[in-house]
C-alpha cells in the first residue's frame, strides 16, 4: 500500500506529534511534582528555592524553564523549511481583491 501523503504534511504532523509530547510530558510532570510536593504537608516543612515555593519550583519554573529550553533545540536543529512548489501568480478574484 502507498501513501499518497505529501511529504510537508507528513513533516508537520511529525512535528507537531514531538512538540505535542513534550508539553504533555510537562505537564503530567508539573501536575504530578507540584501535588507530590504541595498538598498534605504541614506548612512548617514548606521550603523556598530562588523565593519561590519548593512545589512551585519544582513543578512549574523548571519544566517551563526546561521546555522552552528543549523547544528551541528542536527548532533549530530539526525544523526546516520545505519546498513547496510553484508559486501562482497574483490574479484578481471577482471581488478584485487578489489571491
Amino acid at each position: 500500500m502507498r501513501d499518497n501523503t505529501d511529504p510537508v504534511v507528513r513533516t508537520g504532523r511529525r512535528e507537531a506529534l514531538i512538540v505535542v509530547g513534550i508539553w504533555l510530558t510537562a505537564g503530567m510532570w508539573s501536575v504530578t511534582t507540584s501535588y507530590r510536593l504541595g498538598y498534605n504537608r504541614p506548612v512548617e516543612e514548606l521550603k523556598l528555592i530562588w523565593g519561590f515555593p519548593e512545589w512551585t519550583f519544582w513543578g512549574v519554573a523548571v519544566p517551563w524553564v526546561v521546555c522552552v529550553i528543549i523547544s528551541w533545540i528542536f527548532g533549530v536543529l530539526f525544523v526546516h523549511d520545505a519546498d513547496l512548489g510553484e508559486e501562482l501568480p497574483e490574479e484578481a478574484d471577482e471581488l478584485g481583491l487578489g489571491g
